[in-house]
């Protein structure tokens, strides 16, 4: 597919594909992809200047009723032909603006985004912002769940599920991979090879860049596709395109995906990893003489990322069910620290390629249910702190955690145990994230608030179904 630059591109490509319909998406405040479709002879050039506009009240952590009306401006680099619509459909992924004022929405995730690579170009640090997140997710065959007064449960199925090695399937055929064991045996035990090609490649199909596609660790589907590294905001374009199409490939083939971090309890999460890179011109800045081949400023970086973590995860790890994944004793990067080996470490500089371009540093507390506009922008904005700072890390974690003296284990620095923790570390220390109105103090109230009420309060009030197998015979 041609790639757009401009209006008149997009206007071209319209024709050239005789387009019926054009998708207009943008991001709500906690994360999910919203749209609007028009028919595609309402596409002008004037459009992209002027935007349509559509109700935001109804749009989850925006706009009050009584100042409801939004603006959607497209954006042409985002165009791409959706591959799952019966109607020809071009797909535009939109910047959202005040109606009145005619600015950017301080509300609207990408704007904050934006705002965080200019910030990045303003302070003469660096050019650009690269970001390659590692999305883990599950193929279920089957999912059912529900809480009200008198009942709540939820109910997993995969016919991969190592829970039905004994089920009656006329014939079972086995295969099923063992807890933990699912990174990664070849087919018939990886059922699903055909299923992630698919996904691979309708997104190499609509213009993402991809590298590799595997089982991963746990039984019941478990599955990671990987994206060629981006700039900020290019990237989190792409793990909503990214979601939009494993999502829909599987809903093609009767099997749903969740990008929830704790699915299954005694198996392990999905957490997205994220590398991170710094270049100004040519010049890779995290590549060094210093240790693991970093620079003087990629360890300001890191000390940026740990000295701001708590506050971090309540983007990067946004809902109840990520502390469930970041638990203490398992694989989850729990410890505060950084490491070029040690995988239960927050921050790990891999050593696949020792070569300069290919240094980087990795957060490894992300995981796939944040707002990727969100949680790129927080990263950056930590990292560039560091730097300003000069906030040196201390030394390395290389030792095994798990063969630490209690003594010295204890002097390790941890992530927050829940949405809460997270949620009051953020309202704690958050003046990083204000610097060049990136994230507005509005934003930062609105997130908490909503997070607060809607998420970490509603949970509180439900009985959970293991306090019935804890307490009921008190």
């Amino acid at each position: 597919m041609a790639t757009c630059k401009t209006p008149k591109d997009v206007l071209a490509l319209i024709a050239s594909e005789k387009v019926q319909v054009v998708d207009l998406r943008f991001m709500d405040f906690p994360g999910l992809w919203q749209h609007f479709s028009v028919p595609a002879h309402e596409i002008e050039e004037a459009t992209f200047e002027q935007g349509l506009g559509f109700d935001g009240s109804s749009i989850r952590g925006w706009q009050a009723i009584n100042e409801s009306d939004m603006i959607v401006k497209p954006v042409p680099e985002s165009a791409f032909i959706d591959p799952f619509t019966v109607h020809k459909t071009l797909v535009m992924i939109c910047n959202i603006c005040d109606p009145v004022t005619g600015e950017d929405y301080t509300r609207d995730p990408r704007n904050i985004a934006r705002k965080a690579v200019n910030y990045l170009k303003s302070t003469g640090i660096a050019d650009v912002a690269y970001f390659g997140p590692e999305a883990e997710f599950f193929i279920f065959d089957d999912i059912r769940f529900d809480q009200n007064v008198h009942e709540g449960y939820y109910h997993i199925d995969s016919i991969e599920g190592r829970w039905n090695s004994g089920r009656v399937e006329n014939p079972n055929l086995g295969y099923k991979p063992r807890y933990k064991e699912g990174y990664f045996p070849v087919p018939p035990t990886d059922s699903l090879q055909d299923i992630r090609s698919e996904m691979m490649l309708t997104m190499i199909q609509i213009g993402m860049d991809l590298e590799c596609q595997h089982h991963e660790v746990a039984t019941g589907g478990q599955a990671e596709i990987d994206m060629r590294f981006a700039p900020l905001v290019e990237m989190a374009d792409n793990l909503l395109k990214y979601k939009y199409v494993v999502k829909n490939v599987a809903r093609k083939h009767n099997k749903t995906v969740t990008f929830m971090p704790k699915p299954l309890f005694g198996d392990n999460g999905s957490g997205m990893h994220v590398h991170f890179s710094l270049w100004k011109g040519n010049k890779n800045l995290f590549a060094g003489d210093g240790y693991a081949g970093l620079s003087e400023t990629a360890l300001y970086a890191i000390g940026g990322l740990l000295k701001h973590a708590p506050a971090l995860l309540a983007f990067t790890c946004p809902t109840t069910n990520s502390y469930k994944r970041l638990v203490p004793g398992f694989e989850a990067p729990v410890n505060l620290a950084y490491s070029q080996r040690n995988r239960s470490a927050a921050v790990r500089i891999p050593m696949y390629s020792t070569a300069p371009k290919a240094k980087r540093l990795e957060f490894r507390c992300p995981d796939p249910s944040c707002n990727p506009y969100l949680a790129f922008s927080a990263m950056l904005m930590a990292a560039l702190d560091g730097i300003q700072k000069k906030m040196h890390p201390g030394e390395p974690l290389d030792k095994d955690i798990y063969d630490l003296p209690p003594e010295e284990a204890k002097l390790v620095p941890q992530t927050p145990g829940s949405l809460r923790e997270a949620l009051n570390a953020l309202r704690a220390d958050h003046e990083f994230l204000l610097k060049g109105d990136v994230f507005t103090q509005d934003v930062i109230d609105t997130w908490i608030n909503y997070k607060m009420t809607n998420e970490v309060i509603a949970l509180d009030l439900r009985p959970h179904p293991w306090e019935f197998a804890l307490y009921y015979d008190i």
